[in-house]
């Protein structure tokens, strides 16, 4: 099955590019999540968009990212979530929750589908995060999580 990829999928490919994949999968995961869409020849017409718009919010160079990466590695961030009596959260933290964090911390706007949070954070504490700021770029992000 032929797809064009909207949306960034480890493992498979950058929004806009066209790949190829297998039925149940395209058909059962990609498609109905929105990561991807049938390819076809006016489908093909609207990937000059999605890579223009993804080039917009692409960190351009590798210097770049880099720079960046040294400025969130010595942010200081703090988040003030909902907890209960013993540390545990009520939810847990979002991507999105610590982009607002790393914004209010006065750290650079980042995009909520770069944050990697490996396993859900639920808990009062220090927490490490991964952000994607290139594709051979990455950023680990030191995170306090307070009960507030």
């Amino acid at each position: 099955m032929k797809l064009i990829l909207t949306q960034q999928v480890s493992g498979l490919g950058a929004p806009g590019e066209v790949v190829e994949v297998k039925d149940g999968y395209g058909r059962n995961y990609l498609i109905p999540r929105g990561f991807a869409m049938q390819w076809t020849r006016g489908a093909e017409k609207q990937i000059a968009s999605i890579r223009k718009a993804r080039a917009a919010r692409e960190i351009a160079s590798i210097e770049q990212a880099e720079s960046i990466r040294g400025e969130l590695e010595r942010l200081k961030v703090r988040l003030r979530t909902r907890a209960g009596e013993s540390g545990r959260l009520f939810g847990a933290v979002t991507p999105a929750d610590i982009a607002g964090a790393v914004k209010a911390a006065g750290g650079p706007e980042l995009d909520k589908r770069r944050i990697e949070v490996v396993n859900p954070i639920k808990t009062v504490g220090a927490h490490s995060v991964a952000v994607r700021l290139h594709s051979e770029v990455s950023a680990k992000i030191n995170i306090e999580v307070l009960a507030g």
